[in-house]
């Protein structure tokens, strides 16, 4: 039914919508001033900022607008300014962007805590590895306190019109201490800085002052003196937490140093608690825990600067080094403790002290994965009907091409070593002590050292070709170069080192410097008896010829652009413009806010400057501002609590996954 002026329906003249409109205010369920991490940043909206002063002030806003429609809550925002707490103990903190709808984004929020608050002892954070080890105790505490008081349980109940939202949230740790942006101490100042999420309470649409005013005027206060002040902490705690990673730090590299790329402390507790739990295997009523201990023949001992005491245990040299074993006595649980040895962890872990080079790479096969501009002619050549395999590109690789594709890959940024696990690659980014590849083609391309690979989740036709198949199918037939028949010149003209898990070949035998055997999770060298049973027969496997090229790669177009849609949906998951990008085979992704990290750095990659930059310069130089300038180089100083820093191998593995043909040869 048309209304007097023409229109159709509704309550007033501007019809049903308007009506909505001013009655709910106009973000819109999901729509208009939601914020999403694409929004514009809160240092752009500074300049307009009208928040700001005392925690009372704070509270006579929130006061002010109880009831109002939701997008009132803008009136608490305070980006630069910050709401001021003179009480004990003092802090400041920052409100972002407020959510426009109780169905958006939560707020963002920061506190920063002055030094003469937290009072640390500098001791504590005077370099960079010191400052991420204090600021990771931090975090954990802070998260261990919110759940503790139930901050982080959000109301509900009542339908629509009910109750909702009203939670805190902040960055979940992990078993791994990570540069991250939940909690950051600056080690030259020691003012302590934490980022998080408030979910600003409503019932419907409108806005429930009460609630608000609860979590500004004491569950924000409480957070402060029980986590982020160091009279609140277990001060023996704290420090055996910052001593024992900076010398796990150290000790990665020593490695080196001593001709190393691996170490694996005696009595260290390797197994999980199960594939869900990464907390360490307990003992139980039935059987206790195995704890490592290293072969005579392999023993090394280090002496630890903090900790002032001497640990030994089992170095892995530079070369070839095979992991063998029957089935389920531990050798991929080994290789997994290597692979994640590129970050240092908690104590308690079990692992900590179990140090891989920071260069280090999981390999694996990935059929169906796109690959794009790679050079794979080291592995696989001559293909039928005249495909080249100097500029490779498929939408759909094969299980072979995508283990080539991925080797290559990790080198292309300047590897120099390779760990295999029943054939299956890892890949790391080396730091230094201040500031801190896919399959086997990419790990080359960015710069790995080690390859590791668990022959579980390889291609055999890429791994092994036995005597009778080259006798039955002619080489001049056969595209493939198997992987053993390269490992060694990976090794000697690249430097690339390997760690192999194999069970069902052993015509690794011959390639190999050291030979492992695992026996009910009990580690033994067999080195000589290797090698004694590789040599009874001719030695077909071995090759010393140059490994080949490794082309360089660029970025082109538009393709990182994502019109806005970017949603992080798990650790192993970015939704992307229209594309899901699959980021599981990247194994040393350790948590989402790695994960969060690299859909912020994708962003970034649609607004490089110098396009006829390498791929592996352009993140080098990423990653060191990230160090330099923290992750508000990336986040657009959203206050953005959520993300770690990643290594160079695990962002270069999500843009070799883009389905977009975002790379060219330079």
């Amino acid at each position: 039914m048309a209304g007097r002026d023409g229109s159709r329906g509704g309550r007033g003249r501007g019809g049903r919508g308007e009506y909505y409109k001013n009655k709910y205010g106009r973000g819109g369920r999901g729509r208009g001033d939601r914020y999403d991490g694409n929004s514009e940043s809160n240092s752009s909206r500074s300049s307009s900022e009208t928040g700001g002063g005392s925690f009372q002030d704070l509270i006579t806003i929130l006061t002010r607008i109880d009831s109002k429609s939701y997008p009132a809550y803008h009136d608490i925002e305070s980006f630069t300014k910050g709401w001021t707490c003179h009480d004990t103990p003092y802090f400041k903190l920052y409100i972002g962007r407020a959510q426009s709808d109780p169905y958006a984004r939560p707020t963002a929020c920061r506190i920063v805590v002055p030094a003469s608050t937290a009072n640390f002892p500098p001791f504590l954070h005077q370099n960079k590895v010191r400052a991420i080890a204090l600021a990771d105790y931090i975090n954990r505490a802070f998260f261990a306190t919110c759940q503790s008081m139930g901050a982080d349980q959000s109301a509900s109940g009542e339908g629509w019109s009910g109750p909702k939202g009203g939670d805190v949230q902040i960055c979940e740790p992990t078993q791994h201490v990570l540069h991250q942006s939940a909690v950051s101490i600056d080690h030259t100042t020691g003012d302590v800085t934490a980022q998080f999420t408030v979910n600003l309470p409503a019932r419907g649409r409108t806005i429930l002052s009460t609630k608000a005013i609860d979590i500004f005027q004491r569950v924000i206060p409480l957070f402060v003196q029980k986590s982020l002040i160091c009279s609140a902490l277990k001060p023996n705690k704290v420090q055996n937490h910052v001593l024992s990673v900076e010398d796990q730090h150290w000790l990665r590299n020593q490695l080196s140093l001593k001709g190393l790329i691996a170490f694996v402390p005696n009595g260290a507790v390797l197994p999980r608690a199960s594939g869900a739990d990464d907390r360490p295997m307990q003992d139980s009523n039935e059987q206790n825990v195995v704890r490592f201990q290293a072969p005579d023949s392999m023993a090394v001992s280090f002496d630890l600067p903090n900790l002032n005491t001497i640990i030994t245990g089992m170095g892995i040299k530079k070369g070839v080094s095979l992991i063998v074993g029957g089935g389920f006595h531990g050798k991929s649980t080994l290789l997994s403790a290597l692979q994640l040895g590129v970050y240092d962890k908690i104590p308690g872990d079990g692992r900590e002290f179990c140090v891989c080079d920071e260069n280090a790479v999981k390999i694996r096969a990935e059929d169906g994965r796109a690959v794009t501009s790679v050079d794979i002619t080291s592995f696989i050549t001559n293909l039928p009907f005249g495909k080249e395999t100097n500029n490779f590109t498929s939408m759909d690789a094969s299980g072979s091409t995508s283990q080539a594709s991925n080797i290559i890959e990790c080198k292309e940024t300047n590897c120099a070593m390779l760990l295999l696990a029943k054939i299956e690659c890892w890949s790391g980014l080396a730091f230094d002590q201040e500031h801190g590849p896919l399959s086997m083609f990419f790990a080359l391309e960015v710069g790995a050292k080690i390859l590791l690979v668990d022959e579980d989740t390889c291609a055999t036709n890429f791994m092994i070709r036995d005597e009778k198949m080259m006798e039955l199918v002619h080489t001049d037939n056969e595209p493939i170069t198997p992987f053993v028949k390269r490992v060694r010149s990976l090794y000697t003209s690249r430097g690339v080192s390997s760690i192999l898990v194999i069970g069902g070949s052993g015509d690794y035998f011959g390639v190999s410097d050291t030979v492992l055997m695992m026996n009910c999770y009990e580690c033994t060298d067999v080195t000589g008896r290797a090698k004694e049973i590789a040599g009874r027969g001719p030695n077909s496997t071995s090759s010393n010829a140059d490994f080949g090229n490794i082309a360089e790669r660029r970025f082109i177009g538009d393709t990182f652009r994502p019109n806005n849609k970017v949603n992080v949906r798990s650790k192993i998951m970015i939704s992307y413009g229209d594309i899901d990008l699959d980021l599981s085979a990247l194994e040393q992704v350790v948590g989402k806010s790695q994960t969060e990290s690299i859909a912020q750095i994708l962003q970034l990659l649609s607004s490089v400057e110098n396009k006829n930059a390498s791929m592996s310069n352009i993140l080098s130089s990423l990653l060191r501002k990230i160090d330099i300038n923290g992750f508000e180089e990336i986040d657009g100083g959203k206050f953005h609590g959520g993300m770690a820093k990643p290594r160079i191998y695990e962002i270069a593995g999500a843009i070799n996954r883009l389905r977009s043909g975002n790379l060219i040869q330079m």
